[in-house]
């Protein structure tokens, strides 16, 4: 990566101050992001709405500041971003990409419980891909990505790898380990922050 393209980026919930090793954290990104010549930016993740406090944002940004810690970019607050994410989701669900779905966690451990498989203590179950097909007449929740479908339409590998900078090579079969996960929730928040370069 280039140092003109270098992009680090610190993105704390306001849900309090910050505690001491999310400040490290937020020193290990910009002291990354100047190793490499690059910017270091701010992003609010706010969507969380009934978990924010009033306030918490400017205290962070606040204690940002007194550390040396300064966005080279305005902050973002992606609660104000909203029209950003449906431009992006809409070309997602115009190619098939996205689809909505109609289940609860409760219909997914239903599902798997059919199939002989239970969900084991503080663990999440893959979504099974109940209304990838079709709804079935229930009412729409939410919107997934098609993982499958991604997959092809990019002609990613199976499982996909990368390499981390710490851990060396990595991979994931993001279809079976993660499956199709939830870009907007029931409640209308956005679980992914999609952006126009997240369209395929």
């Amino acid at each position: 990566m280039t140092a003109s393209t270098y992009r680090g980026r610190f993105a704390p919930s306001p849900t309090g101050a910050l505690h001491a090793g999310s400040l490290v954290a937020a020193l290990a990104s910009w002291l990354d992001a100047r190793a490499h010549g690059g910017q270091w930016l701010v992003r609010m993740e706010d969507l969380d709405t009934p978990r924010c406090v009033a306030g918490a944002d400017q205290t962070i940004l606040q204690q940002l500041a007194a550390c040396g810690l300064v966005s080279d970019e305005p902050v973002l607050w992606q609660s104000q971003r909203n029209a950003n994410y449906l431009a992006a989701l809409d070309p997602l669900k115009a190619t098939g990409l996205a689809y909505p779905c109609g289940c609860t966690r409760k219909d997914i451990e239903q599902a798997w419980a059919a199939q002989g498989v239970n969900r084991e203590r503080h663990a999440e179950l893959v979504y099974p891909g109940t209304c990838r097909a079709g709804l079935n007449g229930k009412h729409a929740r939410a919107w997934r990505l098609d993982v499958a479908a991604v997959n092809a339409r990019c002609g990613l590998p199976t499982p996909l790898p990368w390499t981390d900078r710490r851990l060396g090579p990595q991979q994931q079969d993001v279809t079976s380990e993660v499956g199709d996960f939830v870009l907007k929730r029931a409640d209308g928040l956005w679980a992914y922050q999609l952006d126009r370069k997240s369209v395929v």
